[in-house]
């Protein structure tokens, strides 16, 4: 199934926090009549199209090669909507207006690991999750022995992005890290961006590296032999797919479609071709407090 490809708006991701968020609160008043009426799959086979929101700048989810749009939510939609006979468009938006975008009738539904928040469940239809958003640690191959778990992190310096996720857990990581092995890190030092924090790492200044797991397979992808990655450091999330709150149809279908992907084998075979590991998916929406 060939994908058509929108390219509209540069990468805005980390600004979903604040702009989209602020924007979700006037989404029902910007509702166009068409986005307003339930998303139904009759619909969508009569209009022989589905349309996939997406941010075309984020690997390996979605991102251009070649002038085309590829990645794993490509393959994956492909595969999802294969039954319906459908033809999947990836419409590139800017991520800060994503969910907005959704409601104002936009495209169909959102991929490009849309992980799930408090915030966002409460005013986007979710499905079960079809790809893993923990946050990891990246350490030097050299260690990887020796760090095997956030324990072999003791005593040693963490790096961090200044307002990442991984910054919001270093409190609750070195706590934790006490707890089990009766010393914390030495010391957590803060970089503007992540390439500088694994710059740091590869020339000894820090120890280990908090990103999203995606985000790290890439690392290591880029640099073979440099970095590995080390497991279960954080408390485990998700991304699921996208849609309006009415369109419980779709969600349906959606959720019916990834537990047969996943019973098939089909979509661990797309994780291992896009991020070089086997994704552990949970079967429920996380509860979140």
């Amino acid at each position: 199934m060939v994908a058509k490809i929108h390219l509209r708006h540069p990468n805005r991701r980390g600004l979903l926090r604040v702009g989209g968020l602020a924007g979700l609160a006037s989404v029902s008043l910007r509702r166009s009549a068409w986005a307003a009426a339930e998303t139904t799959l009759e619909a969508i086979r009569r209009a022989g199209l589905v349309r996939v929101g997406c941010e075309a700048a984020y690997r390996p989810f979605t991102f251009r090669e070649g002038g085309n749009v590829v990645g794993y939510d490509v393959d994956l939609a492909a595969l999802l909507f294969a039954p319906l006979g459908v033809r999947v468009e990836m419409v590139d938006t800017a991520w800060a207006g994503v969910i907005p975008a959704l409601y104002a009738g936009n495209f169909d539904l959102i991929m490009t690991s849309l992980t799930y928040t408090k915030e966002r469940v409460q005013r986007v239809g979710y499905t079960i999750p079809y790809a893993e958003a923990t946050q990891e640690l990246l350490v030097r191959a050299s260690d990887a022995q020796a760090i095997r778990s956030l324990d072999g992190m003791a005593g040693k310096i963490l790096g961090v992005k200044l307002g990442s996720a991984g910054d919001t857990m270093k409190a609750g990581l070195d706590a934790k890290l006490k707890a089990a092995a009766g010393t914390g890190f030495s010391e957590v030092k803060t970089y503007d961006d992540h390439p500088a924090a694994y710059l740091a790492l590869a020339q000894g200044s820090v120890d280990g590296v908090i990103n999203t797991l995606a985000t790290l397979t890439q690392v290591t992808k880029d640099a073979p032999g440099r970095y590995a990655v080390v497991r279960d450091i954080g408390p485990r999330n998700w991304a699921g797919i996208g849609v309006r709150k009415e369109d419980a149809a779709l969600i349906a279908f959606l959720d019916a479609r990834i537990t047969a992907l996943k019973a098939s084998g089909d979509i661990y075979a797309l994780q291992e071709k896009w991020f070089g590991i086997r994704m552990d998916l949970a079967d429920h929406i996380p509860t979140l407090s």
